[in-house]
């Protein structure tokens, strides 16, 4: 028994220190082996790279109010339902308007008529003025001859007064149906019928009773999905009043607000991979820095920050990235707006520009679904126009 005790006094200190040894050279190993993995991941990737998770989904939200006062009769989309552009989505009471645009119509075609006979009336003043031009010349003609003939004696003086007295006679009608024709002339010169003002005036009366009519059907500007409805059925709207919102989910972006010391190689252009916290790591999107923020958050704060106090703190400041979504993935994994998501920007080529070098030309959102309405408007009124001028009068028998 004590020989065995022996053995185990001896061993026991030896075998520690060679426990400690090996332990040591392995932590030595695992942490050097970490550092060259770690010295290889940001020489190959996180050199290049800036991360974010403070990212969200945004997009375009569009507000659906109505052009013309109205009572709402049929609300035909609901929160969530999927709209086409140029579909009807809510209607209004159309009795008003439509009793509008016949007064319109009617408006129109007195006013072709009344103009219509404008013109025939300056024809009618030209005819009666050259009708008393023959006779003022016919007059002038006769006294003339009557001054020859009541030299020779053939005639009395009380005969040639008469003749002259004509003269002054008819010569005063041609100068009162000079003005007459030049007063009838002043409400139609320079015009045809299309272009007068009266029928102007009445075309633009049916067509903004046209438009009136035809906004009470409120149609989708753009194609998208159906958020915030707030309109109900019976509630009498105005043109400020917010019935819906379309969101078209197609066409969103990422804000991406990065730490100003992230930004020094950020450059226009930089593609980025996007990874969403609704889908998980398996789902990846690709994008491109769209625009880098003009101004930091607090910049544009409604009560914006005074550094000038004696309390001043620094704080570091993000600005916020606008990052260009490609169309990979959204179709089969479509994204909603305020997601968070996690933006690594690769920063390796960095001969991008800063801020946009180039004026923005075209229109960066549209629509045409109103444009519609003016053409079939014009429609209308050319048939109007047709129906009250296209009138010839009946052949004598």
């Amino acid at each position: 028994m004590e020989n065995t005790a022996t053995s185990t006094t001896n061993t026991t200190p030896s075998d520690a220190k060679s426990k400690r040894k090996t332990s040591f050279v392995i932590l030595f190993i695992t942490l050097l082996v970490i550092g060259v993995a770690w010295f290889a991941y940001y020489e190959v990737y996180a050199k290049y790279s800036e991360e974010t998770d403070d990212a969200y989904v945004n997009g375009d939200l569009v507000v659906i109010s109505p052009q013309i006062s109205g009572t709402v009769t049929t609300v035909l989309a609901d929160q969530g339902d999927y709209v086409e552009k140029g579909q009807v989505i809510v209607t209004l009471d159309s009795s008003d308007t439509k009793i509008a645009l016949q007064e319109a119509e009617a408006k129109l075609g007195i006013a072709v008529r009344e103009v219509r006979s404008l013109y025939a009336a300056a024809d009618n003043e030209k005819a009666k003025m050259q009708s008393s031009k023959v006779a003022y010349r016919q007059a002038v003609n006769d006294y003339k001859r009557r001054q020859n003939i009541a030299k020779a004696g053939a005639i009395s003086k009380e005969d040639l007064t008469h003749y002259q007295d004509l003269v002054d006679t008819t010569n005063s009608a041609y100068l009162a149906s000079q003005e007459a024709f030049k007063m009838t002339l002043a409400l139609v010169d320079n015009t045809v019928i299309e272009n007068h003002p009266a029928i102007k005036w009445a075309v633009a009366g049916v067509r903004k009773s046209y438009l009136d009519n035809m906004r009470t059907n409120i149609v989708a500007p753009v194609s998208g999905y159906v958020a915030k409805r707030a309109v109900q059925l019976g509630t009498q709207v105005q043109p400020s009043s917010q019935l819906m919102v379309i969101v078209p989910l197609h066409d969103v972006w990422v804000d991406a607000n990065f730490k100003e010391s992230q930004m020094k190689d950020m450059r226009i252009g930089q593609k980025v991979t996007l990874v969403s916290d609704l889908y998980g790591e398996d789902v990846k999107y690709k994008g491109e820095v769209e625009s880098l923020g003009i101004g930091t958050g607090s910049a544009f704060s409604l009560l914006p920050a005074q550094n000038a106090s004696g309390n001043w703190i620094k704080i570091v400041q993000r600005l916020p990235v606008k990052i260009h979504l490609e169309e990979d993935n959204q179709a089969e994994f479509p994204l909603r707006i305020g997601l968070s998501m996690v933006a690594t920007v690769d920063i390796e080529d960095t001969t991008g520009n800063v801020l946009s070098q180039h004026v923005q030309q075209e229109a960066r959102l549209d629509t045409n679904v109103y444009q519609k309405s003016l053409e079939e408007a014009d429609k209308l009124v050319a048939k109007i126009l047709h129906n009250n001028v296209g009138v010839t009068l009946p052949e004598e028998k």
